[in-house]
């Protein structure tokens, strides 16, 4: 057994990182300034985007997103049980209501066929997530959009440099939210981005995000700047601040290195789990993509084994591998139960597979060893409790 705790996810920040921050700190302008602006014009440029807005979390970015496409109360937005509560939470926030489509157990995407029976004269956007980073299946959600005028907006928390068809997630005639969380792809320690191609949009979510301020404001500390500002819309505290961006700058030059190791240890997971009973391994979805591998969410096949999810991630926990849940399916929470009148078989694989999902060790600077550690221990567990 490994003497030390294995976690799940740690972030990969390297002497780069650490001088900008520093640099930062050296500079006296530690909030949203120049860094920020640079942070944003660079990831725009990366993911193929016209406009970029940089929020304090993917969750503000959401929130913000959502409010500039004119998503307001009585309106419903379809989007998936099988996300963190997050999406949903920023659609209530809204005063709107989200509509739940199911889910692909295989894939753990939105089923486009449950897109469109759920649609209805309030609906005013879809909301697809692209799951642990393999993208949702976009062609037939822009078209349904577009054939009743209803706005696209995407949860792309998962899908920092995953691609669909060989575009980047965020190069689309859409509006896209990425994360930066710390367990994520790349990290600002927390911070998310607005990427949209709607010119509109991006000057909606500018204002927002930081007071109904102007969104050069910041530089009117500066020798060339005024003092004065307007306020048009009463808008939020969710600004990306320097400090953070002095880390995206530099994860974002070491992102396509982090991809390929992410793929790398996900099909040595593949190649090492494979046919093991008691486990259902992540499927690929059928059109071209290029996973991003946010995460590697196996599911425990509790009819083959004496234990649940639960116990299986307590036994590996107790051999010194950590592990994730994401996520318990946000219709389960007892908010969205009472609220919406929502069961758990109403969503029937998004139930199935929010009781077995769990997340295995997977990072950059997770070495073999490592994961062979993962791998021993995971075998060892599956064997000790078969039927």
């Amino acid at each position: 057994m490994r003497r030390e705790f294995l976690p799940f996810a740690r972030p990969a920040l390297g002497d780069e990182e650490i001088a900008e921050v520093v640099d930062t700190l050296r500079s006296g302008w530690i909030t949203t300034g120049p860094k920020v602006e640079r942070f944003a014009s660079d990831f725009a440029e990366y993911v193929g985007g016209r406009f970029a807005v940089p929020v304090s979390s993917a969750t503000a970015g959401l929130h913000v997103a959502l409010l500039a496409l004119g998503i307001g109360p009585g309106d419903e937005v379809i989007t998936t049980p099988m996300t963190f509560v997050a999406t949903l939470n920023t659609i209530v926030h809204c005063g709107a209501v989200p509509v739940l489509a199911d889910i692909d157990a295989a894939t753990l995407n939105i089923q486009v066929e449950e897109i469109e029976r759920k649609i209805s004269p309030s609906t005013r956007a879809i909301l697809p997530v692209h799951y642990v980073g393999q993208p949702a299946d976009l062609d037939p959600i822009l078209e349904v959009a577009a054939a009743r005028g209803i706005e696209v907006l995407e949860d792309a928390a998962h899908a920092v440099g995953a691609e669909y068809k060989g575009r980047k997630i965020g190069s689309f005639p859409t509006t896209s939210v990425f994360s930066f969380h710390p367990n994520k792809n790349m990290t600002t320690g927390e911070g998310g981005m607005v990427v949209t191609e709607d010119e509109e949009v991006f000057e909606k979510a500018s204002l927002l995000k930081f007071h109904g301020m102007d969104r050069e404001s910041w530089k009117r500390f500066s020798k060339a700047g005024s003092p004065r500002y307007d306020v048009a819309v009463p808008g939020f505290k969710y600004n990306m601040m320097d400090i953070q961006a002095a880390l995206g700058l530099h994860q974002l030059k070491r992102l396509e290195g982090f991809l390929v190791e992410r793929e790398r240890l996900a099909r040595r997971y593949d190649r090492a789990l494979a046919g093991l009973s008691g486990l259902i391994l992540p499927q690929r979805v059928a059109y071209p993509v290029r996973h991003a591998w946010h995460l590697y969410t196996p599911l425990v096949d509790s009819d083959r084994l004496t234990i649940g999810r639960d116990q299986f991630m307590a036994e590996l926990k107790t051999r010194n591998i950590g592990t994730g849940l994401h996520y318990t399916a946000a219709h389960e929470f007892s908010y969205y139960r009472e609220r919406f009148g929502w069961s758990a078989e109403d969503f029937p694989a998004a139930h199935f597979v929010s009781e077995r999902i769990v997340s295995l060790p997977l990072f950059p600077g997770l070495t073999d060893t490592d994961q062979d550690d993962a791998i021993a221990a995971i075998r060892e567990v599956l064997e000790k409790f078969q039927r």
